[in-house]
């Protein structure tokens, strides 16, 4: 996948606004925009979305370290791109916030089960371990979950904003 300069540029500022957002919204935990930014940029560029995800991913790595709750990163912020990318293209307009912020809401509750599996090789953890770690963490899914199914409204709205700004960019 070639890109162009414009490309370049774009993308790294969509990774940086997906860690910006981030950030802003570390006084609430585990809710934030990057499962709306996942899905809005997979859907308007597609396999090209993984520049912005994993932009951000190494901003993160970047300004917070390259420890080990980030080797997860490599790989959570993918899952949810390639659900996105098996959606059908063509979701009837009404039904498409409803069909976003599911998707959105699952990779929220699903995202300790997710993260688990890479914890338990680092940390040495037995089958049993990783699944008390998943337990524990359950609460925190769930937070995840619901915010990120609240959150997955602005996701058309975002795509729109998106969209509009592509074909500004591309008549200029």
């Amino acid at each position: 996948m070639k890109l162009s300069t414009r490309e370049i540029a774009v993308f790294s500022m969509l990774g940086a606004v997906m860690y910006a957002s981030k950030m802003i919204m570390e006084i609430a935990p585990n809710i934030h925009l990057l499962g709306v930014f996942t899905i809005a940029f997979t859907v308007v560029y597609r396999k090209k979305a993984l520049y912005p995800i994993y932009i951000y991913v190494l901003l993160n790595g970047i300004f917070c370290g390259f420890a080990a709750w980030w080797i997860p990163y490599l790989y959570v912020w993918t899952i949810l791109w390639g659900a996105v990318m098996l959606l059908p293209g063509n979701i009837p307009g009404k039904l498409r916030p409803v069909v976003y912020m599911a998707v959105c809401a699952v990779h929220g509750f699903l995202f300790g089960t997710l993260y688990a599996p890479a914890q338990a090789v680092l940390y040495g953890l037995s089958f049993k371990g990783m699944i008390a770690w998943i337990v524990a963490g359950l609460p925190f899914d769930f937070i995840h979950g619901v915010s990120n199914f609240v959150c997955g409204i602005m996701t058309v709205p975002v795509i729109s904003v998106v969209r509009l700004a592509e074909k500004y960019t591309e008549k200029s």
